[in-house]
């Protein structure tokens, strides 16, 4: 059991296998927070450190008045779970306004209970058990019995991983309405604040940069109110102790399992006690809850480590990619290798330019051809035809139908990109339904790439999504679906949605458009769905719920592309993240670097090209042809092994990746360079987690190496040129 309570002093203590998480009902009514990290074997003396003695300015709660002033102050105390109108005035993790305009809560334990497996969150994506062995869920029920306000808090408790997952279900028992302002799905007070913060900044085409700060008395917040988890911050933290690295030392990660607003962050108080956050962004939410209701916070997700970094992250891949993706391509990593016309031809292409590139691209090996934008409508440009999910007669005379057969016929797949939750103010579906559009009566609206975002809050805008998602695949033998997102939601308001719920209309967006994926998901089952959002936003552990993997960014340069991916690597594991070969100079920055670099970087995700084949050189196309073929010698090792990330691409060299199969029998590794060193020698990079007493052999050579060796005293790697890569790969004899 996995849940441990002891009933006379009301302690729970929840353990995995390397981690203690303990708290208690303290009085007679409040939770407080004792302890969360390395495992421990009980609570004994924990709660020394929580006597407080005539704090100066500190509040003493109503229900411990009557002790004197020598007692404790929730503004000190480290709460499990923090309410506005306490005397705890730190960041509330709820906040509430209710029918008489009042916004005190303060619901008193009422009672637990813990059950085996882990439930579903109705409407939500969420963390998943295969078995009720696996898992064990403490239910804590809280009452505020002024209000009629029941909260309930999930603890659902991995046995053999170190993870816990946490939410809150806030149910109306009341008369009278309840306006939720603020509900965070997970808080967790610290005893100190000695930490270093850690989180994955950004912008279009230079996603999920790992930054890493000390925490100071100014705290630290990373958000999204733009409607989706965009590019600017991944929904993700972690709190790093000063010596951590990417082996050692104390880290706790916490990801957020959704996709629309959110708030995740850390407070450091004024007795440098540490509190961190994770929710729903609070800026312009309310959740009416009338009586009877209930409503469900999104999950996150709290993993501990000891072995550092890397630690973190791979516990966060092995959850990630067994108990959050799901379906055919979950376990599957000989996924087709795929080229995608996009970078190669904009919206100028034709048919005959499409049958020109499946040619030459099943000559060198690839197996699936994706026709990216423009296939639709009228669209020449992206200024009109979204919603209009109708074939380009000139571009295509014979279908989509007529096109996918003539590509099957070459031997390759084909798949073909969307964007369902958009539509064109210059379409046959605005002109019939200007009012499906998120809008505010009276105000004008604004584009983004020339449009509008469509109000999936309304059932009859999800409907229209999954019919004609529905009909274009099944008219043709589509195996692959590029599922893009292009804008932010402004103007956010909703005909739909009366006046007091307004604010509701951003989660209810992200609700509908969940059970729009859950609807096509178990439609087309055998159907590989990639999703895309201006490249890499919205990259977030709630769509790859739905998601079979996902574009990690628009930029495909071999250094930036490091940095991409070092940092989507935090949480995500390799088998989720899109990655391809495209052309020199790269179209966004121009750098050239060379072929061989390019494809050692993509190899590390889900490995296809972005470029007009076409064009290649007899030379360019060979190397191809070999690229793939060591994919695919390979792939195995990547997408189910484990990573290390043994050097970051920050400085002059360039990031090193180790990745070990999942039996320990092969070893692949990465090594990149940014800028060449003049006068330079053969360094030597320390690889890591090897078999000390094992021999590694070469592959394709007759060199042995003595694992102690390589991790001690390291590979010898030749000086390379300006963004050049290498990938060794080692057999274990």
């Amino acid at each position: 059991m996995s849940i441990k309570v002891n009933e006379q002093e009301k302690v729970f203590h929840l353990q995995t296998p390397d981690s203690s998480y303990i708290f208690r009902v303290y009085g007679k009514s409040r939770l407080l927070h004792l302890y969360y990290g390395k495992k421990i074997n009980d609570h004994a003396h924990l709660e020394d450190s929580l006597r407080w003695f005539g704090a100066g300015g500190a509040s003493i709660d109503a229900e411990f008045a009557h002790l004197g002033s020598k007692s404790v102050s929730f503004d000190i105390l480290p709460q499990e779970y923090g309410f506005f109108g306490s005397p705890d005035l730190r960041k509330p993790a709820f906040h509430a306004q209710y029918a008489d305009g009042s916004r005190i809560t303060c619901p008193v334990y009422e009672g637990y209970r813990i059950t085996p497996s882990k439930p579903r969150l109705e409407g939500l994506p969420s963390v998943y058990t295969e078995n009720d062995s696996e898992c064990d869920t403490l239910e804590i029920f809280m009452k505020d019995e002024v209000t009629g306000l029941r909260l309930t808090y999930l603890y659902s408790v991995f046995n053999d991983r170190d993870v816990i997952t946490r939410t809150v279900i806030a149910h109306n028992e009341g008369k009278q309405n309840i306006d939720i302002k603020a509900i965070m799905s997970l808080m967790i007070d610290f005893k100190d604040d000695d930490f270093d913060l850690i989180h994955l900044e950004g912008n279009w085409a230079r996603e999920r940069h790992v930054e890493r700060v000390p925490l100071s008395r100014m705290g630290a917040n990373v958000y999204s109110r733009r409607g989706l988890s965009a590019h600017d911050h991944s929904p993700f933290l972690a709190l790093a102790r000063k010596n951590a690295d990417e082996e050692h030392g104390d880290v706790y990660g916490f990801s957020f399992v959704y996709s629309g607003n959110f708030e995740a962050g850390v407070e450091s108080d004024r007795y440098n006690q540490a509190r961190v956050y994770m929710g729903i962004n609070s800026f312009d939410f309310n959740w009416r809850l009338e009586p009877g209701q209930s409503f469900t916070a999104p999950e996150a997700v709290a993993v501990f480590s000891s072995k550092g970094l890397g630690g973190m992250s791979r516990t966060f891949h092995k959850l990630y990619k067994s108990r959050l993706c799901r379906g055919k391509f979950r376990d599957k990593v000989e996924r087709p290798v795929l080229i995608n016309n996009w970078e190669g031809t904009r919206f100028a292409f034709t048919e005959e330019k499409i049958l020109d590139m499946a040619k030459i691209a099943k000559r060198v090996g690839v197996e699936l051809f994706v026709l990216d934008d423009g296939w639709f409508g009228k669209r020449d440009e992206a200024d009109s035809s979204l919603g209009d999910w109708y074939p380009h007669k000139e571009k295509l005379p014979d279908g989509v139908a007529g096109l996918a057969k003539k590509i099957n016929d070459l031997g390759l797949d084909f798949g073909l990109w969307f964007e369902p939750e958009m539509v064109s103010p210059d379409s046959d579906l605005y002109r019939a339904h200007p009012d499906w559009a998120l809008h505010v009566e009276g105000r004008g609206m604004s584009q983004g790439r020339n449009q509008y975002v469509l109000d999936l809050t309304r059932k009859e805008v999800q409907d229209y999504i999954v019919k004609f998602m529905t009909e274009n695949l099944e008219s043709a033998p589509i195996v692959y679906v590029k599922w893009d997102y292009n804008r932010h939601l402004t103007e956010v308001g909703s005909a739909s949605v009366p006046p007091e719920r307004q604010a509701e209309v951003s989660h209810r967006y992200m609700l509908g458009l969940y059970s729009v994926l859950e609807r096509l998901r178990a439609r087309f089952p055998d159907i590989l769905f990639e999703g895309c959002s201006g490249g890499g936003g919205r990259f977030d552990a709630g769509m790859l719920y739905y998601f079979d993997q996902y574009w990690t960014s628009d930029m495909t340069d071999v250094v930036e592309r490091q940095f991409i991916q070092e940092g989507t690597s935090m949480v995500m594991p390799a088998i989720t993240m899109g990655s391809h070969v495209s052309i020199c100079p790269n179209v966004h920055i121009k750098r050239v670097s060379p072929l061989r670099a390019r494809g050692y970087c993509a190899m590390c995700g889900q490995f296809g090209y972005e470029l007009d084949i076409t064009k290649c050189s007899e030379e360019e196309l060979d190397e191809i042809a070999e690229q793939i073929v060591f994919y695919k010698s390979i792939r195995e090792i990547i997408h189910s092994g484990e990573m290390y990330r043994v050097r970051s691409p920050k400085g002059r060299d360039g990031a090193a990746w180790e990745y070990i199969s999942e039996n320990g029998k092969s070893v692949a590794f990465a090594v990149f360079n940014i800028l060449a060193y003049p006068s330079n020698y053969p360094r030597r990079l320390r690889m890591t987690a090897l078999d000390p007493d094992a021999r590694y052999r070469l592959r394709g050579t007759d060199e042995v190496y003595d694992g102690a060796m390589l991790m001690y005293s390291g590979l010898a790697i030749q000086p390379m040129d300006d963004f050049d890569g290498q990938m060794f790969i080692f057999d274990k004899e």
